[in-house]
């Protein structure tokens, strides 16, 4: 079976470098074997925030594919913390933030491009609890906002 980062080297991705809060807080505190991750926000492949409102300003698609790039910055921060991905034995929760229009109610939808993503790095240790909801602003006007608890030997 091949390791995290080979599969994420074999789906094309990379992880990018570790971002830096932007806010009074850290990336991430870890607890016995389980690390707590803060919410990371989206960034396209140019490294600019991904922005706005969903399904006005930015689409389902675009946010769905953002709930992705989410996912990497997070890895990328578990992986700066515990040293190596190959010590993850279970993505245990994911809590995703939608910034949406009252009247969406499609945020699965979103944060289905964490979970999918997930599920093809990590297997069966990709499964996790979830909850995706719609918010009325996040921080910078970002799309989407996922944090994630991981277990970890």
């Amino acid at each position: 079976m091949p390791t995290p980062n080979e599969t994420i080297s074999h789906l094309g991705l990379t992880l990018p470098d570790v971002p830096k809060p932007v806010a009074s807080y850290v990336n991430a505190v870890i607890t016995g074997n389980q690390i707590h991750i803060s919410g990371g926000l989206p960034t396209d492949d140019e490294g600019q925030l991904i922005t706005g409102k969903v399904p006005t300003t930015c689409s389902v698609e675009t946010a769905k594919s953002a709930a992705r790039s989410i996912i990497l910055n997070r890895l990328a921060v578990i992986q700066s913390e515990i040293g190596n991905l190959d010590r993850v034995t279970r993505i245990i929760s994911i809590a995703g933030f939608v910034n949406s229009e009252a009247d969406f109610f499609d945020h699965p939808i979103v944060i289905n491009g964490a979970s999918d993503l997930l599920l093809e790095i990590f297997g069966e240790a990709g499964k996790h609890a979830r909850i995706a909801l719609g918010a009325a602003a996040l921080p910078l006007n970002a799309a989407v906002e996922i944090s994630m608890i991981v277990e970890f030997e």
